[in-house]
């Protein structure tokens, strides 16, 4: 199960799980293109905001009414939100409606909780795991992340310390993927700037993330949780 599937990272993670033969149930608030639906392991795409509590409670209702008795084995927390205020400027400390930070962290926080309880039943029949997506701004200053969006990434590497704990006694491995600068829509021309500061001297590609998430959702990584692996060709070590 993946979370904001439509584009960049959650799109092409999507891609791979499929190239690779797992099948898979993906939500975004889009519908999914006609051509994205040809594909006979992509079970379903329920068109969802994870923002809105009653939206999400629907999503895990109808996935699990596809799932049945089956087993989940894996969930991965993409879907995520950097917002700006009116006036173009990064929710921060000193600026941007309070109401604003609660969007936030109600989509870069709360959602990946709920549905790891909402799917806690399945992701235990199949001895799952769970992948949060955190970000390089959780642990230091960036210059383009807002403080709500860091600080949000900041609580989810710290929940992912704790659903490993706490999951781990129904036989689910909770991990993260931190990414640095990825090159999506997302990404803005000022972004350039951040060039000479990662050692490998490039931007990574959404690829570089999902092939990390695959790894941790994977029987290749069956004794690895409470861990949250760098996706930033280096740029954490400055």
């Amino acid at each position: 199960m993946i979370t904001g599937a439509s584009r960049g990272i959650g799109h092409q993670t999507a891609r791979l799980f499929l190239e690779r033969g797992w099948q898979i149930i993906t939500c975004s608030r889009e519908e999914a293109p006609e051509e994205c639906k040809r594909d006979r392991n992509w079970t379903c795409h329920i068109a969802t905001d994870l923002g809105d509590a009653e939206s999400l409670e629907n999503f895990i209702d109808e996935a699990n009414a596809v799932i049945g008795d089956g087993p989940l084995h894996g969930l991965v927390n993409n879907a995520g939100m950097s917002p700006k205020t009116p006036y173009r400027e990064r929710l921060g400390c000193l600026n941007g409606d309070l109401d604003a930070w609660h969007d936030v962290f109600e989509l870069n926080f709360f959602a990946p909780l709920r549905l790891s309880r909402g799917f806690a039943g399945a992701l235990r029949k199949g001895r799952g795991a769970i992948v949060n997506v955190t970000s390089i701004a959780g642990h230091k200053i960036h210059p383009f992340a807002g403080s709500a969006y860091s600080i949000s990434k900041t609580a989810l590497s710290g929940l992912t310390r704790e659903m490993a704990n706490e999951f781990a006694e129904l036989g689910v491995r909770v991990n993260a993927v931190a990414p640095g600068e990825i090159e999506t829509e997302m990404i803005q021309p000022e972004y350039e700037m951040l060039i000479p500061r990662i050692p490998l001297g490039h931007m990574g590609a959404p690829e570089d993330v999902a092939k990390t998430i695959y790894y941790l959702s994977s029987d290749d990584s069956k004794y690895v949780t409470g861990t949250e692996i760098w996706v930033t060709g280096g740029q954490h070590m400055f």
